[in-house]
């Protein structure tokens, strides 16, 4: 039996929308969600590719004539961007709904990026440059907010994993499009309009992505929870009119599955503190331990991995981009095939496991480095291996965090931490560039390797102690809505109410 949330006298909303979203078959509406919402990663890989594999370019007389500090620059403002934009957007998005934001995140980005094409050398032009970066950044800082709950609120629990690793894993789809478009505007057009024409990539695909993003629904779960029942049985009628018009007839939800939440329409930054120190420490511990660690090695390693390349293999600058693409590769595939074990081995097994074994074979590929046993070719097969399962652990990440706290304050839980996280990748940038200097001492470099392959260890050990085995679940079972007064749960003809807060 299915039937539209009801108010009762007292201002308590009960309702199966929850219930109602996971028990959909896999469709048609499934897939054009995940490739309208998951393209933000994609965009995301080729934005910071495409300023990697050009920061030499742009220092060329006829382009923009940069200094090398000022265009390494160009990819640190883009981070400071994304950081900005997911503080802001995040809270929109918790505020005024998932559907609004992430069409406003999209176009924020391609207004960024496409003033970042008209830039002109000379001049007060580096400011103008820095500053659509950093408007760029900000639309897809805010991408990962928003998104990342959408997902999470309209995807079946059952798929919720491997979709989740998946899209996140997308990113680097978008490194190997961002290498290939440099590759080949690079060599075949003039420097001046070949840089350009890699920066609108992106604004191209996102003007035909906006189009289908148009049609998507509101977030059931998040009208729900802010008091507008009647939009969210208007949204989720909608749904499962799609999904039967691909999947046949839907499986009946029973009453007892219902929730009963009081909505609210403002959740103050007093309740995000809350739940992320007060009611659920022990998963803000893990969401840090998780982002952070995967964020220094991955910017320590990909951001300075050309430089690795030219000064201890003596690779030519313009063969890198052949390298990047067996390094994208491998943490493409990856997310690929084994984000579905996320969901059958479950959390805890799989994220420790990725983590620690990513780990333990860079400390080994470390010890290969300094003894002077790999080459240009055995190094990049070796990090294709270790990203293979490292992917994976980080796309995981990004899935704790926008899955184990409450609906209310879900995107904004989302951006702190990946704020927080982006400071840390900062650090390893910095660092690693430090230790690789001109590459006369590998063993600095070795230090380096195991401080990363140490990260991704502890990162490990605090998932096989603290990560929440969310697989298959609701996620008003992970963590209780702020606004639920109660849940009926039946549990093999018994049936048990569960308290916001409380943990099952």
């Amino acid at each position: 039996m299915t039937t539209a949330p009801s108010r009762t006298e007292n201002g308590t909303v009960s309702s199966l929308i929850p219930a109602r979203l996971d028990r959909l078959p896999w469709s048609r509406f499934h897939t054009r969600m995940v490739m309208a919402l998951g393209v933000a990663w994609i965009l995301d890989g080729l934005e910071i590719t495409i300023a990697a594999n050009l920061s030499a370019d742009f220092t060329q007389h006829n382009t923009l004539a940069l200094s090398a500090s000022q265009s390494a620059d160009i990819a640190t403002w883009y981070l400071i961007g994304e950081v900005i934009g997911a503080l802001v957007f995040g809270r929109l998005s918790d505020a005024l709904g998932r559907q609004r934001l992430f069409m406003i995140t999209l176009g924020v980005y391609l207004v960024g990026s496409g003033l970042t094409a008209a830039t002109q050398a000379g001049g007060g032009w580096v400011v103008f440059l820095y500053a659509t970066r950093v408007l760029a950044g900000s639309g897809i800082g805010g991408e990962y907010a928003a998104i990342n709950s959408a997902i999470d609120e309209m995807i079946p629990a059952r798929y919720r994993g491997r979709v989740d690793i998946a899209v996140n894993g997308t990113y680097w789809a978008g490194a190997l499009i961002g290498t290939a478009a440099t590759l080949y505007f690079l060599n075949r057009l003039s420097p001046n309009l070949g840089w350009r024409l890699a920066f609108l990539i992106g604004p191209a695909l996102g003007l035909v992505i906006i189009y289908v993003r148009r049609n998507l629904p509101e977030s059931p779960r998040w009208q729900l929870m802010h008091g507008r029942e009647q939009e969210a049985e208007d949204s989720i009628a909608r749904i499962e009119r799609e999904v039967q018009a691909s999947a046949g007839a839907l499986e009946p939800v029973s009453d007892d599955q219902a929730i009963e939440i009081r909505p609210s329409e403002r959740i103050s930054y007093t309740a995000l503190l809350s739940a992320l120190f007060k009611q659920y420490p022990g998963r803000s511990v893990l969401t840090a331990a998780l982002m952070i660690t995967q964020s220094f090695l991955y910017n320590a390693i990909f951001f300075t991995y050309g430089l690795v390349l030219k000064y201890f293999f003596h690779v030519p600058a313009n063969h890198v981009g052949y390298y990047f693409f067996a390094f994208a590769a491998g943490n493409l595939l990856g997310p690929l095939t084994i984000g579905r074990l996320f969901d059958s081995l479950g959390r805890k097994r799989m994220i420790a496991g990725t983590y620690i074994l990513s780990g333990t074979l860079l400390v080994i590929t470390a010890l290969l480095f300094r003894q002077g046993d790999l080459t240009a070719t055995t190094q990049t097969l070796a990090w294709c291996v270790i990203f293979f399962f490292a992917s994976a652990g980080a796309s995981a990440g990004y899935l704790t965090a926008s899955e184990v706290f409450p609906l209310e304050v879900r995107a904004q839980a989302i951006a702190v931490f990946f704020a927080i996280a982006q400071c840390f990748g900062f650090l390893g940038t910095h660092l690693y560039g430090s230790l690789i200097g001109t590459g006369q001492d590998p063993n600095k470099l070795f230090v380096g390797y195991l401080i990363g392959a140490g990260a991704m260890l502890l990162g490990g050990i605090v998932a096989a102690v603290l990560a929440v085995s969310a697989e298959g679940r609701s996620l008003e079972d992970i963590a209780a809505p702020l606004s639920m007064v109660g849940r009926a749960i039946k549990h093999a003809g018994r049936s048990d109410t569960f308290a916001p807060g409380q943990a099952t």
